[in-house]
């Protein structure tokens, strides 16, 4: 069985190169990265705001909108969900302080 977001992410990739006057989608695309990446940070903060304020509902609605231009970023950066599972995998078992803390050093000298 597909997960809902390899679902999506198919048809978000399918829907590149398509006719911007059709599907929102291609329109995203044809805008380019800062308009998709904009997009992205538009509904994280719609929702941050529902979380601190809002009900259920409309936390789950912003929920999948920020998915939805999340993976239309992905699709952009030519990130593909299984490389994003493989990262968090990757990740299990390593506490978030220690994660963070293996990036910053990594930021410091400047290696990968």
């Amino acid at each position: 069985m597909t997960h809902p977001i390899d679902a999506l992410f198919q048809v978000i990739a399918d829907r590149r190169g398509g006719d911007p006057e059709q599907s929102y989608t291609a329109r995203l695309f044809e805008r380019g990265t800062p308009t998709i990446a904009r997009k992205v940070g538009e509904e994280a903060v719609e929702t941050v705001i529902e979380a601190v304020a809002g009900s259920k509902q409309t936390l789950t609605a912003e929920s999948a909108d920020l998915l939805y231009h999340l993976l239309v970023l992905w699709a952009d950066g030519g990130i593909d969900p299984k490389d994003v599972w493989s990262e968090l995998s990757r990740r299990a078992g390593t506490s978030g302080l220690d994660e963070k803390a293996g990036r910053s050093v990594k930021a410091t000298s400047g290696k990968d």
